[in-house]
Parts: C-alpha cells; sequence; structure tokens
C-alpha cells in the first residue's frame, strides 16, 4: 500500500464557509464541494501546516496573513483502493471576502446551516457535521472511515493526545 498525505483548510467568515464547487475531478464522477486543499509535497512532509498554506494562497489568493487562528483541528484516515490517505485539515477565519478563483474549481461563500446539504465526500460530511454538532475547538480528533455491519460508512472519532508513556 501507498501513502497519501493530503492539506486542506475550512475558512470561516462570521457564518459562513468558503467551500470549493468541483466540477472535474478524476476522484468523483459529479460535482462536489470541498475545503481548500490538495496534496502534501514532498519538501512539506513534515510541516503540513506550510503545505496547507500554500494550497490556500493558490486556491484563493488568500495569504497567511490574511487567515487568524488557523490551526489543526483533524486528522481523518482510510483506505481507499491501495492507498492510505492521510488529510490534515485545519479550521481558520478570514475578514476577507474576495478571493482570486483557481483552475481547481469555483469558490463560494456558503452560509454554515447549508453546508452539509451540499454533496462531498462521506468522510468531508461527517467531520463537518461532528464539529458543528459539537462546537469545540480544542484539541485535535483523529477520524477513521470505515464500513459497518450494514456495508454503510461509519465513523469513528478519537482525540489525539499523549498519553504519557512509553
Amino acid at each position: 500500500m501507498e501513502v497519501r498525505q493530503m492539506a486542506t483548510a475550512f475558512l470561516f467568515r462570521g457564518d459562513e464557509l468558503l467551500l470549493m464547487r468541483k466540477s472535474n475531478s478524476r476522484i468523483a464522477d459529479r460535482p462536489f464541494w470541498s475545503g481548500l486543499g490538495g496534496h502534501v509535497e514532498a519538501s512539506e512532509l513534515n510541516h503540513p501546516r506550510s503545505a496547507c498554506l500554500r494550497e490556500i494562497f493558490e486556491e484563493s489568493g488568500f495569504a497567511e496573513s490574511d487567515l487568524s487562528e488557523l490551526r489543526l483541528r483533524y486528522l481523518l484516515l482510510r483506505i481507499k483502493g491501495d492507498e492510505i490517505r492521510q488529510q490534515f485539515v485545519y479550521f481558520g477565519t478570514t475578514a476577507r471576502s474576495d478571493f482570486v478563483n483557481s483552475d481547481e474549481g469555483e469558490l463560494h461563500w456558503v452560509r454554515k446551516e447549508a453546508v452539509l446539504g451540499l454533496p462531498m465526500s462521506a468522510i468531508v460530511r461527517a467531520m463537518l457535521a461532528y464539529d458543528f454538532e459539537r462546537a469545540d475547538p480544542s484539541g485535535i480528533r483523529v477520524g477513521t472511515i470505515t464500513s459497518g455491519k450494514d456495508g454503510a460508512p461509519l465513523m469513528q472519532w478519537a482525540e489525539l493526545n499523549d498519553p504519557l508513556v512509553f
């Protein structure tokens, strides 16, 4: 198996979330919505925040100075085919309302209450639903998606912390 690392950002402005509508993708046969992000480059493997900042700039034109409180909130893990996918998910805020679209997709400010009604990957939907429901920005959560006994997607959550043991 190979490991694919990705970094993604979800940026808030008040009660709106900046999301990208992707029409052409090799991972889905229909349009879907996501945060800003992409693959971690080889030189960024130990610095997913740098990858996240690079992706934010490439996809929106927002510089680090345009962002506040950008911090790692989730680490998502899943198996997709012959890959283990590890996604570092950052949440932050911005006061900017303008953005620069990229070839990756169209950016839109979406009201928070409308976000979960949009087509998106099961793991991202589960993460956002979990985050919106618990409203606790402290700590880092690890989410894994697997299949339940009925074959439906099943998310499992744990808080990532140091148990202070060898």
